[in-house]
Formats: C-alpha cells, structure tokens, sequence
C-alpha cells in the first residue's frame, strides 16, 4: 500500500484545493449551489482520486484513478475558466492557478505512465 502524503503531486493538489476554496468563497451567495459546490467537487476530486489510487492493490489500478483525477482536472480547469469570465475570480489568480494545475497535470500523467503496462 502507497502513502498518498509522500506524492509530491498529491500534496500539490491538495494545496490548490485549499487556495480554490479560499477564492471561492468569495463568489456571489446565489452561486453556492452551483459554480461554487461545482468547483469544489471537482477540485477535491483530484487529491482523493490519488489518495484513494494509493489504497489499491495494483499498479493498474493505481494508474485508472490518477487517470480520474486527471479528468477531475481538466473539469476544474473549466469551471475555473468559466468562473474567470463571469468575473469571478481575477486575472492573476487565475492565471496563477492555471499554472498550477498545469503542472500537476504534468505531473500526474508522468506518475502514471510509470503504472501502465
């Protein structure tokens, strides 16, 4: 079994969990049920996905949740865009977490390629 903590990616996904639910609290109240429970979801997907791969017995299936989680990803990555455009969220902040997941994005399909046969 794999420790999930010891991933160097985990540990930066889970760091950007903590600035999106930073940034998101200050969306509009009416989005609560909506862009901002979306964003959530999605971002936490991302360490989970990797946290939860680790408890697995294989290498295969270690490697499908990274895959989730790089599709948990690519969802946040939208949402936020969105988010962006609506005004939510400014340009630098966005920018800067773009880039943020853009290299955990690297980096989670790197770690996978290791796993698949």
């Amino acid at each position: 079994m794999r420790d999930f903590k010891k991933y160097d990616v985990w540990q930066s996904s889970h760091k950007i969990v903590l600035d999106i639910y930073q940034m998101t609290s200050t969306f509009p109240k009416e989005e609560l049920f909506g862009l901002t429970s979306q964003i959530g979801r999605s971002i936490v997907s991302i360490p989970n996905n990797i946290a939860e791969g680790c408890g697995r017995n294989s290498d295969k299936e270690f490697a499908q949740f990274l895959n989730i989680a790089l599709g948990s990803l690519s969802e946040s990555e939208y949402l936020l865009f969105l988010a962006k455009d609506l005004k939510y969220i400014i340009m630098d902040d966005f920018e800067r977490i773009n880039e943020e997941l853009n290299t955990v994005k690297r980096r989670l399909y790197q770690l996978r390629l290791k796993f698949i046969r």
